[in-house]
């Protein structure tokens, strides 16, 4: 080898192998760079003036909507076990886990969008969790968000014309499992009741409108 060669060997050397080790850090912003987008679109989908509430439709990934009887957020990042014993019993299919940790944080969440909290016989995911992340929890007293109500884009009060069909829509009451302790049609305005409603994500589910004009807020977004 030349000895004109060495330093270009060398700093190809070390070039290389600081481009390994910055390969971990690189992969352990992505998440943060999707949290921070998702935050930017939490931002951008503010409900506009005239709405039923100020609360943004879109909630960050990192956010997360949980099985019915888990702790509270921080109590239940610590206990859960990422185990899987509730996503394995739940007969609706609705609990997941991110293995990539950017949706809820790699713990139990629900996407009520995909598939909502049915509030089955059972209550099975909290019979079998095996830490106490899920504490088992009557129905009425359960606690996993708040459904909040967009007028702005509900088929039945939004401004642009709408047919007589849709502007009867009440799939939102008619579904809830809970039924009117949780949510009612009073005077053509959907009326969700805080001290009832459980965060199940039915209603968010059945909305047919894009963005959805019922969505449930998680317990650990809820201000107030």
């Amino acid at each position: 080898m030349l000895d004109s060669d060495k330093p270009v060997n060398r700093r190809r050397f070390f070039r290389e192998g600081l481009r390994e080790l910055l390969k971990p850090l690189a992969n352990a912003i992505e998440p943060l760079h999707e949290a921070a987008r998702q935050l930017e679109q939490m931002e951008a989908l503010g409900t506009p003036s005239g709405s039923a509430s100020s609360h943004p439709r879109q909630i960050p990934l990192n956010i997360a909507l949980r099985p019915p009887g888990a702790l509270d957020e921080q109590a239940f990042r610590q206990t859960c076990s990422r185990g899987g014993e509730c996503v394995r019993v739940c007969p609706a299919q609705c609990i997941k886990i991110d293995p990539t940790g950017v949706r809820g944080n790699g713990a139990p969440y629900i996407d009520a969008n995909d598939m909502p909290c049915v509030v089955c016989d059972g209550l099975h995911c909290m019979q079998v969790c095996p830490t106490g992340a899920l504490v088992l929890t009557v129905v009425a007293e359960i606690d996993m968000g708040t459904a909040v109500w967009h007028s702005d884009t509900c088929l039945r009060t939004r401004a642009i014309e709408t047919s007589e069909s849709d502007r009867s829509c009440s799939l939102c009451v008619d579904k809830c499992p809970i039924g009117s302790f949780a949510i009612e049609l009073l005077a053509n305005q959907i009326v969700v009741k805080e001290s009832g409603c459980i965060g199940c994500g039915v209603c968010q589910f059945e909305c047919p409108t894009s963005p959805k004009s019922i969505v449930v807020v998680p317990k650990s977004a809820r201000t107030g």
